[in-house]
């Protein structure tokens, strides 16, 4: 919905929205949740390459899922007017910005969204209390993890940008929106393997999950390819990290 903002109109929004929840993600969830799934870890005689796939809360199963839609959806629908090209059709020097409504409300939104993400993924043990104490631990590790991983994304992203801004115009810029985003890659990036990867390996994740999304970014911007909000970059290609990373 963030990447197709501006261009796509209700109806269709809810065509698509059926489409995806009613055909598409059933088959992606049942392939690696399910046990009869062909990438799951539980697959039946032997999960495929020996492991399986491991997707804990749903970096590929969600976030990858999703990213993609948005991915298919952009380039259909294509940029939005002046952002690559002026009114005569001409291709701009540099693509035209358009000032956030209101970042204050664009922090809280992300901050709204970290929280949220704390019933997410330490959620996903499905359970708190039992006789061994066992899903307390995995819940606690997956907090631990998803704050690291989510910190480190924040302070990669943000710092990595204003190096290469002093890089190309020599001035030192902090842009919040790469904070933010920065925190949501790492949060995705850290989804898949919250419950199995050690505190260290958060972080690593979360540090390479920023990284990710500002060359996606950049490189959507590159193919004339318009995101309104990053969230290709931040779902799609962190997403797909992680899958790879656990």
């Amino acid at each position: 919905a963030g990447t197709v903002a501006e261009r796509c109109k209700m109806e269709a929004y809810l065509c698509y929205s059926f489409m995806l929840s009613a055909f598409v993600y059933p088959v992606v969830n049942h392939s690696i949740w399910n046990g009869d799934g062909f990438l799951s870890c539980a697959a039946d005689p032997r999960p495929i390459f020996d492991i399986g796939m491991i997707d804990f809360a749903g970096s590929g199963v969600v976030h990858m899922t999703g990213g993609c839609t948005a991915l298919i959806a952009a380039i259909i629908l294509g940029p939005r007017q002046g952002r690559f090209h002026d009114s005569d059709g001409n291709v701009l020097p540099e693509p035209a910005t358009f000032a956030a409504h209101s970042v204050s409300l664009q922090v809280l939104g992300t901050f709204i969204l970290w929280v949220g993400w704390y019933g997410f993924n330490p959620g996903s043990t499905l359970g708190i209390i039992d006789g061994t104490g066992a899903y307390a631990d995995q819940a606690g590790l997956c907090a631990i993890t998803t704050t690291l991983a989510a910190s480190m994304g924040c302070v990669s992203a943000l710092f990595t940008d204003t190096i290469l801004g002093i890089v190309k115009t020599g001035e030192a810029e902090y842009d919040l929106t790469f904070a933010m985003n920065g925190a949501l890659s790492g949060l995705v990036a850290i989804t898949a393997g919250c419950s199995v990867v050690t505190p260290w390996a958060a972080c690593v994740i979360g540090l390479i999950g920023g990284w990710v999304y500002v060359g996606a970014s950049k490189l959507l911007i590159t193919l004339k390819i318009d995101d309104a909000v990053d969230a290709i970059p931040v779902h799609f290609f962190n997403g797909m990290w992680e899958c790879l990373a656990v």
